[in-house]
């Protein structure tokens, strides 16, 4: 009975001190320090929440950059890939159809090398960034589509360098542009 009185105090303490006060610190740092972050960094227009920073939206409108290919529709709830490999004549099937309809979209030479981040759903299904060169074979299309004079132009190929994202730490990862805050910023191009 001596150890059934230890283990329950021993037990009693843990879970007090891993279930409620160790979340409570953690959470009260993260409100304190990474607060956008912490509240899943969320992006407001116009005092409405429309996405967030971290997770990927699909868009097939033609005045918006497309962000890449999700197998699980950019669900967060199921996120996950297609688990096909690279022997996977699905898999090849659908990078065919993925690159013929990216060239088609953008209205680009049957011929141009597309990204593979546009051919390849990420491993998460939710990744908001494309490569800085993915971005730039859709301005054209997206200038078109909003009636973009040259000048606009050239101002939209600038937003695309200057939202552009180095590699974490300099070295870790490639440059990248994330999709929604791309196209957030060009709702305000003038």
């Amino acid at each position: 009975m001596k150890t059934f009185g230890i283990a329950l105090k021993i037990f009693l303490v843990f879970t007090i001190l891993t279930g409620i006060l160790y979340p409570l610190l953690v959470t009260g740092i993260a409100q304190v320090v990474f607060q956008h972050q912490a509240n899943g960094s969320l992006i407001l227009k116009d005092n409405k929440i429309i996405g967030s920073e971290l997770i990927g939206q699909q868009s097939d409108s033609t005045i918006y950059f497309t962000s890449r290919p999700s197998a699980i529709g950019n669900n967060p709830l199921p996120s996950g890939g297609s688990n096909l490999g690279l022997t996977s004549s699905k898999l090849k099937a659908m990078v065919v159809e993925r690159k013929s309809k990216f060239i088609t979209f953008n209205q680009l030479d049957k011929n141009v090398e597309v990204p593979s981040e546009m051919l390849f759903a990420s491993a998460s299904g939710l990744d908001p960034h494309i490569s800085p060169e993915a971005a730039q074979l859709q301005i054209n299309r997206i200038a078109t589509a909003r009636h973009f004079s040259n000048t606009q132009k050239e101002r939209l190929k600038i937003l695309v360098k200057k939202m552009s994202e180095t590699p974490q730490l300099t070295c870790l990862g490639e440059s990248r542009v994330n999709v929604l805050l791309l196209n957030v910023a060009l709702d305000k191009l003038k």
